[in-house]
């Protein structure tokens, strides 16, 4: 018997002595085709090898341990029907000496996703007398696999999912390996990491073109070298690469991670990311948070709950990382976890494990954030994404739904594929758009390094703080789904605020949106967008509360400053009403802030009603903008 049919037999024994079939009767011709296809599945040509047993069984129709072999070499090349189907045959040669092999039968019937078969088949050999504790162990471990699996079925017996993962072609592909990819937010820019001659990793990136994708070229600059870069993560505007370095010169371990800066003449020499994060053990598979200021890895480090752990690290304000936190046991088991990939919705974490209960190998699992450092269960991603295989690292788009991850499938062009395919809905993140643009200042025109942020109006969380590069440029992301505040700050600068409602709009499009900020000066104003009333009502909605800490923040840095407060309306209803109601509204604002500490005799506040409109009165839009509250500089 070859060597992967084999490994029964020391677990399981000879449970075959009172069956019909009898090798020892096999004809020699039969028997030396048979020798000849072991050593061709020795050195790994299966192809040949069943070739060879084919024949065998050809001269010899009773030859079970025959159909058995070419069962187990269709097997290994991830052939299950076929595997399935010559395993049938040598069952119907001999029932009971087929017994013993009901378990690798079972693997290959969960294999083509037929899940009841195979818990029938792997109980069939769990009734087997005599077994062992180590063939206990593992066929109860695999039909414990196959009930999650039959479990889960039931659970999505309604869906209409099809998992249909389509290759992404030669400009991307090769005859040797790709994997690990990675996607800027706008989706035009794949990097991922290639086998060059089948020894080295490299980085590679392929752009996104009105025809499809462009052929992939190495990553242009210093960060391609004799050495294995690869598991790397780009960030989401494209202007970071952390990844995964071995056996570096610098190295604190057996691999640490690194990064490298775009810069005008490509990416820079790559920097090792200290001892805080790296340490004597393994570290690998960096993912980086919308905002750049969390970064989730991988690392074997002592201290942790099984093999491999995820942990998370935060940057500081100071540009420094944190010391790195394991993400605990809701997320980390006994077994491996790995290959994490935060979403941009900053929100869901998608990874690989071998302790959660699955399909058997490492599955691919997704855990939603429920608060700060808290998160859900994990959630398999269930069958045929995950398989009885082990599954590797996996991304998905801006959009929610485009995922793409690597894969030997048959129509690979060599190895490890890049394939994309489309997510089933339970499973997506939220669909995230994004604004980007560049803080500058309104009188000079010059760039100005800026902190911006971005606040869930329901909850008062903040959900990022992002710095603008030196230039003032940003990019912020905007998962679909809730309501925020977009505030950006900077000291001797009034304060600039949006408002994006997407709670109830899913718009397509994302947004571009330069911000002028305005020095502190007498006379300057500006609008605050995050200011809410009920409809003819002079009560401060929760939801201002964000926006109006912004304000006492800025008053609290500038101690010297008084402001006015004005409120308008439109001109629906009649004018004195919509005055009185503005003088309301305005002094509600200036209570506010004296509840937080203000000083009243720096606050004044001033109705004007509908008589300054800014934009038409004749659509809702327009209303919309003429319902606001303004802030101005009366004194520095």
């Amino acid at each position: 018997m070859i060597k992967y049919l084999s490994i029964f037999a020391f677990i399981i024994g000879s449970n075959g002595l009172n069956a019909q079939y009898n090798p020892e009767k096999v004809g020699k011709k039969a028997t030396a085709l048979y020798t000849k296809a072991l050593d061709k599945a020795r050195d790994g040509d299966f192809i040949h090898g069943i070739t060879l047993l084919k024949e065998a069984v050809k001269i010899d129709p009773s030859f079970a341990d025959g159909f058995l072999s070419i069962a187990g070499m269709y097997g290994e090349l991830k052939d299950y029907n076929a595997a399935i189907e010559y395993y049938q045959k040598a069952r119907k040669l001999d029932s009971l000496y087929f017994q013993d092999y009901n378990l690798p039968y079972s693997i290959n019937l969960a294999g083509a996703g037929r899940f009841r078969e195979a818990l029938g088949a792997a109980n069939e050999f769990l009734a087997v007398p005599g077994l062992n504790a180590g063939s206990m162990k593992a066929a109860t471990y695999r039909a414990r696999t196959y009930q999650f699996a039959i479990d889960y079925g039931n659970s999505h017996s309604g869906d209409s999912y099809l998992f249909e993962p389509i290759n992404m072609g030669d400009s991307i592909n090769s005859e040797v390996s790709e994997y690990f990819p990675a996607l800027t937010i706008d989706g035009n820019k794949l990097v991922f990491t290639r086998r060059v001659k089948n020894f080295n990793e490299d980085f590679f990136q392929s752009e996104k073109r009105p025809g499809g994708w462009g052929k992939s070229l190495g990553l242009a600059g210093a960060i391609n070298t004799q050495s294995n870069e690869g598991a790397q993560n780009i960030s989401q505007d494209g202007e970071w690469l952390i990844f995964t370095g071995c056996k570096f010169p610098d190295s604190y371990g057996s691999c640490d991670l690194y990064i490298s800066y775009l810069t005008a003449d490509g990416w820079s020499q790559p920097e090792n990311l200290g001892g805080t994060i790296n340490s004597e053990s393994w570290e690998s598979a960096p993912s980086l948070s919308p905002d750049k200021r969390d970064l989730y890895f991988t690392s074997n480090r002592t201290g942790g709950y099984g093999g491999s752990d995820l942990y998370v690290t935060h940057r500081m304000a100071n540009g420094s990382w944190s010391i790195p936190e394991n993400l605990g046991p809701t997320i980390n088991t006994a077994g491996n976890e790995s290959c994490p990939f935060i979403h941009a919705d900053n929100q869901s974490l998608y990874f690989t494990s071998n302790g959660h209960l699955g399909y058997g190998g490492d599955d691919l699992f997704v855990a939603r954030k429920s608060g700060i450092d808290k998160w859900s269960g994990p959630v398999n991603l269930g069958y045929p994404i995950n398989t009885i295989e082990n599954e590797g690292s996996m991304i998905v788009a801006a959009d929610g739904a485009t995922a793409y991850y690597a894969s030997d499938r048959s129509d690979s062009r060599g190895g490890l594929d890049i394939y994309t395919f489309t997510l089933r809905a339970d499973i997506r993140p939220a669909k995230t758009l994004w604004v980007a643009g560049k803080v500058f200042d309104v009188k000079t025109n010059k760039g100005l390094p800026s902190a911006v942020e971005l606040t869930d109006l329901s909850t008062k969380e903040l959900l990022s703080k992002v710095q603008t590069d030196e230039t003032g440029n940003y990019l912020v992301t905007l998962p679909v789904g809730k309501d925020y505040a977009f505030n950006v700050n900077r000291k001797g600068y009034l304060l600039f605020s949006e408002n994006f409602s997407l709670s109830t709009k899913n718009p397509d499009s994302t947004y571009h949106k330069d911000i002028p900020l305005q020095p502190i000066t007498r006379d300057a104003s500006v609008v605050l967008k995050n200011i809410f009333f009920d409809l003819k009502r002079s009560d401060l909605k929760p939801q201002s509360a964000v926006e109006l800490d912004q304000v006492v923040r800025l008053l609290k840095d500038n101690p010297s400053v008084k402001i006015e407060i004005a409120g308008y309306t439109d001109n629906i209803g009649k004018p004195a009403d919509n005055l009185a109601l503005s003088n309301e509204r305005a002094k509600s604002v200036i209570a506010y802030l004296v509840v937080k500490g203000i000083d009243p005799g720096r606050l004044t506040s001033k109705g004007f009603g509908e008589t300054r409109p800014i934009a038409t009165n004749e659509t809702e839009e327009g209303r919309a903008l003429n319902r606001r509250t303004e802030m101005k500089i009366i004194a520095q």
